[in-house]
């Protein structure tokens, strides 16, 4: 058998595994299908049972659910403007007193001014 004989039967057995292997992946995929569908029918069958609802679910169990409502929550709250405490007189420049303090007030505080000095 020459060389090329060779690698000719190698690629022709590679390609056969590799038809092998995606026969093996889709009985894999629908075993998975299967098995999920009759988990799904087994739980639909237990809530009708003991007459729970999708929200009994929900709120018996903490989840990503409703972790994201909490969130929401919070988000409702960002993005307001807050009125600003401090500000400098000679340029106007303000500050809410939130976040890092801007430049200009830490060269004021350098200076030997007060916090309390810039308060509105």
């Amino acid at each position: 058998m020459s060389t090329q004989e060779s690698l000719t039967t190698l690629l022709d057995q590679r390609e056969t595994i590799q038809r092998q292997l995606q026969a093996v992946e889709r009985q894999i995929q629908e075993s998975h299908r299967a098995q999920r569908a009759e988990v799904i029918a087994n739980i639909k069958g237990l809530m009708a049972e003991h007459q729970l609802t999708v929200d009994d679910l929900s709120t018996a169990w903490p989840g990503k659910r409703r972790a994201q409502a909490d969130a929401g929550a919070a988000n409702k709250l960002s993005g307001r403007t807050v009125a600003p405490k401090y500000r400098d007189p000679a340029t106007g420049n303000a500050w809410t007193g939130r976040g890092l303090q801007p430049k200009w007030l830490k060269a004021a505080q350098a200076d030997g001014k007060k916090l309390e000095d810039f308060a509105i």
